[in-house]
């Protein structure tokens, strides 16, 4: 997505691209982060902030995993915290009945200056404490995913604090700026060490705040090869996760069992 300043519209194009993905045969839809808002103003969020389990982005996002009978992954949503001029930036999970069934508050807020940018998430987020994965059946089988946001990607000990996972849900707006340089080689270091699969649902484009995000949403398998992926701009990216292709990697590089430093 290139989500823009206006909550009505967002929710319009998240909507259209949730079917979209599942006309295609998607079972498990994830939305990029800030996907109901990216404000003219980083307070702007401060003012769309929802009760956990009340309102109307919530509302949406149930009906949507609802009407398409998908999990779907709500990006982030901006969620009431302690401080009253914060928010807490959340991922939410939906099942196909419309039931939220997961919730992860992102742990690493951002910050990034130079003469030219500045971000300070911190200013306006309140920071999550809880590690989150989620359960999900599709076909008779299990499949556990792990949830993240955007900069917690730069830190290893986050996936490690996971148990082993089958996939990696992972919403960004990376900047473009550290985007082009380090998105794609963390995204694939990561599938690489933890062994899974890796999705990443990113914003792509210049923003109405004048905003540039870098795109390049993608699924990654657990060798670090990329099954697919969009460039930039208003799509989605499908593929199919592999329980072969997870027991291969893990057999015959088994560097899960090697770890000597757990918990």
């Amino acid at each position: 997505m290139i989500s823009s300043a206006s909550l009505a519209e967002n929710l319009e194009t998240a909507s259209h691209l949730v079917h979209s993905a599942a006309q295609a045969g998607a079972k498990v839809i994830a939305l990029p982060e800030y996907f109901c808002l990216m404000g003219l103003q980083d307070t702007d969020k401060v003012q769309a902030r929802e009760s956990f389990g009340k309102g109307p982005i919530q509302t949406a996002m149930q009906n949507l995993a609802l009407k398409n009978q998908v999990y779907l992954i709500a990006g982030t949503i901006p969620l009431e915290a302690s401080d009253k001029n914060k928010v807490l930036n959340s991922t939410l999970v939906f099942d196909p009945h419309g039931l939220c069934i997961a919730r992860y508050d992102k742990m690493h807020l951002f910050g990034f200056e130079t003469s030219q940018e500045r971000y300070q998430e911190s200013e306006t987020i309140e920071a999550g404490r809880q590690v989150t994965t989620v359960r999900i059946q599709d076909q008779g089988k299990d499949w556990v995913l792990g949830l993240s946001i955007c900069y917690d990607l730069r830190f290893p000990e986050l996936y490690r604090q996971h148990e082993v996972v089958d996939c990696q849900v992972i919403p960004a707006a990376f900047t473009h700026t550290t985007g082009k340089d380090h998105w794609e080689i963390l995204l694939r270091a990561r599938a690489i060490e933890n062994q899974c699969y890796f999705l990443a649902s990113a914003q792509g484009g210049l923003h109405q705040n004048r905003r540039q995000t870098w795109g390049q949403s993608m699924l990654i398998d657990p060798w670090g090869q990329i099954v697919q992926q969009l460039p930039t701009g208003e799509g989605f990216v499908i593929g199919q996760l592999q329980s072969k292709t997870l027991n291969e990697v893990r057999s015959k590089l088994p560097a899960l069992k090697h770890r000597k430093l757990v918990g």
